[in-house]
């Protein structure tokens, strides 16, 4: 998927989201039982995420000056867990299978 297709302001963002969803989201999170997270990756799985986030909703112009949302809004904004708690909850519900 080309960067310039998260920047384009004429793709809503509804469609980039799902879009994220259905495609990073998945591939992300392929065969995560068998990930060994380290605290370093985890930052850079939600580093990313957030990055993607922030080119989907944009700078927001406020009081004359253009800003970049921060990790709060951008969760606000999404309602949805990051990357790794998603990762997480998975995890724990594949172990309650394998048990």
């Amino acid at each position: 998927m080309d960067r310039k297709f998260f920047k384009n302001k004429n793709i809503s963002k509804k469609l980039k989201s799902r879009l994220k969803n259905t495609t990073i989201d998945r591939t992300l999170t392929y065969a995560l039982e068998n990930w060994t997270l380290t605290e370093r990756n985890r930052k850079r799985l939600n580093i990313f995420e957030r990055k993607v986030y922030r080119r989907i909703l944009c700078p927001v112009y406020e009081n004359e000056n253009w800003r970049i949302l921060t990790n709060k809004e951008i969760y606000a904004s999404v309602k949805k867990p990051a990357v790794t708690e998603t990762v997480r909850l998975t995890r724990l519900r594949w172990f309650g299978h394998v048990q």
